[in-house]
């Protein structure tokens, strides 16, 4: 097995940290559900506890896919249907004024630091380093290295 190299050791702690604040921010939709969907009801969102429900599931298979490695595009793609209306419909600093608006602008921007983030995982030639490969006859999940060093 080869040395790893320091771009698939960046790689694979840039996932766990991005992969675990996605399951973290999951786990507190679920965690504060009411207060959740009161926030959504109060931003006009309909079925705003499905539209809890449903975004802590998006975020919950991101952070997975991510740290995993399987299926990163899927992973991205759920970044992205979960940070796209969430920063339109709920971070809608445009829309509020004083406190609200510095809130809600500090929501958005991290949202759009999160989606560049998202897309950035798209140049990232698959498979990944260090991935969780659950198709391997000899173990059921081992982890195996992919991408080469530079």
């Amino acid at each position: 097995m080869n040395k790893p190299s320091s771009t698939q050791i960046a790689l694979l702690a840039g996932r766990i940290i991005v992969g675990v604040f996605y399951l973290f921010y999951a786990a507190q939709q679920f965690i504060w559900l009411d207060f959740w969907t009161g926030y959504a009801a109060s931003k006009g969102v309909p079925l705003p506890q499905l539209a809890v429900i449903g975004g802590g599931l998006m975020l919950v298979l991101a952070g997975l896919s991510l740290i995993s490695g399987i299926q990163p595009r899927l992973g991205v793609a759920a970044a992205v249907l979960f940070l796209v209306p969430v920063s339109l419909f709920m971070h809608n600093f445009w829309a509020v004024q004083g406190l609200e608006q510095t809130i809600e602008l500090a929501g958005f921007t991290k949202n759009m630091a999160l989606l560049g983030s998202a897309l950035m995982f798209l140049a990232i030639p698959e498979p990944w380093a260090y991935r969780l490969n659950m198709l391997r006859s000899t173990q059921s999940i081992a982890a195996t290295p992919a991408m080469p060093a530079k």
